[in-house]
């Protein structure tokens, strides 16, 4: 079990959603959803995030006060969180994939994009990026999730599995069960080793700092080898932090994406 791959999880677990003050509710395909989107008309960049689980808007808010200077913003909350409202639509990433591409769309931020994601919300960003190729111009990975990393559901221990049902929210619960799946969707796409990418990892030093296992995570040393072998001409920065990097390092995440702004094709 890999200390980075234990806190990220543990995080997905553990983090609990706030409501973010300076979202605002739209319509869009019939349903709610909360969102931020600040349109800069003096940039060419246009910076996405995707939350973790269980995570909401507000934690990236000191990120976004410190790329909004110099970039469109877009940052929501998925069906089930915070005032966006629940769906039947399957909780894989393809399908979050289109959703947040429609979300876009609906709020008239044009390609190419900035993808920034959060732990689970790296994972669909690794999706999105592969998918629609075209439509990127760099991506950041927060203490993200990687293909193969979290085991199928149906292998997780039983308590873990009885845990998600006390206590996590049905769309919780359906993301959590297409993990799995959504890596295995990342790896059908092609590569993007042509995008500029940070890849930002927590590896925290602090005597307190104890890695959480709930059973649910592929630590044999093949994943580990195909996990740093993902997408070799990334630059990897390794921050002394918290899984909750945006909001406990804001400035590291905050340099990475003017980083890869700048690496960006917007000559």
């Amino acid at each position: 079990m890999t200390k980075h791959a234990a806190f990220c999880l543990a995080g997905l677990i553990l983090a609990a959603p706030v409501l973010a003050a300076t979202a605002t509710t739209q319509l869009i395909d019939g349903r709610k959803v909360e969102l931020v989107a600040m349109k800069n008309p003096a940039a060419q960049a246009t910076v996405v995030f995707e939350n973790g689980s269980r995570a909401t808007v507000d934690k990236w808010d000191k990120v976004i006060d410190g790329i909004a200077p110099q970039a469109s913003v877009f940052a929501y909350n998925r069906p089930g969180y915070g005032k966006s409202a629940d769906t039947a639509t399957p909780r894989d990433g393809l399908t979050i994939v289109e959703e947040l591409r429609r979300n876009l769309q609906h709020e008239g931020l044009a390609p190419p994009y900035i993808l920034v994601g959060h732990s689970l919300g790296g994972l669909y960003m690794q999706l999105f990026a592969k998918r629609h190729p075209e439509e990127v111009a760099g991506i950041v990975l927060v203490d993200a999730l990687y293909p193969r990393v979290i085991k199928k559901q149906e292998d997780f221990p039983l308590l873990t599995r009885a845990g998600e049902w006390l206590f996590f929210p049905s769309m919780v619960r359906k993301e959590i069960s297409g993990i799995y799946e959504t890596g295995e969707q990342v790896m059908a796409q092609g590569d993007i080793d042509s995008k500029p990418m940070v890849r930002l990892v927590n590896q925290p030093k602090g005597a307190t700092a104890v890695p959480v296992d709930f059973g649910v995570v592929n630590s044999d040393p093949q994943t580990i080898a195909f996990v740093r072998a993902l997408y070799p001409h990334a630059k990897t920065v390794v921050v002394d932090s918290d899984h909750q990097m945006q909001s406990a390092s804001p400035e590291v995440v905050v340099q990475a994406i003017k980083e890869v702004i700048k690496a960006g094709q917007y000559q």
